[in-house]
């Protein structure tokens, strides 16, 4: 484990973000809140909050860390992706990037795993980590490029019709 004894504390936030890719069908029938399992974006917003609080049990070597804020939010660009943001706040001597990153993979299993009942090809990712700030190493943004959008990487790796 990092030694962080002699780190200041400071501000420390984290944003990433996440791609779940599936037939419109599937998204259609989440919108309409008729999974049969419950509200998909609700209970994959709560695994994410519990994820993002148990991100130091599950990746080793991760600093336990008294996280101020979790916030998990959906969106839906187009008919067949569901986009999953997940911001978490700190006051401490690390990061919490693995924290927002955690959130947003267990909130896109979770989608996964309420709807696979009626389809089975959904696809996760990219997940990606997009700003981080505070501590000795700064403020960080993802580069701005439409090439650089997890939605912009899903579409591009999608099958156009010929």
């Amino acid at each position: 484990m990092v030694d962080v004894g002699l780190k200041d504390s400071t501000a420390r936030r984290a944003v990433a973000e996440g791609v779940v890719r599936m037939l419109p069908a599937t998204l259609q029938t989440i919108r309409d809140l008729r999974i049969s399992k419950g509200n998909v974006c609700e209970v994959a917003r709560l695994a994410g909050i519990m994820a993002a609080k148990q991100t130091h049990l599950l990746i080793p070597l991760c600093h336990p860390l008294p996280l101020e804020s979790i916030e998990v939010h959906f969106e839906f660009p187009d008919h067949e992706i569901m986009r999953i943001e997940a911001e978490v706040r700190v006051s401490g001597k690390t990061g919490v990037e693995m924290e927002a990153l955690t959130a947003v993979s267990v909130a896109a299993l979770t989608v996964y795993d309420m709807c696979k009942a009626i389809d089975r090809g959904i696809v996760l990712g990219p997940i990606r980590l997009l700003e981080k700030s505070g501590g000795r190493s700064g403020h960080y943004v993802v580069p701005q490029h439409p090439a650089c959008s997890a939605v912009g990487e899903a579409e591009a790796g999608k099958e156009r019709p010929s």
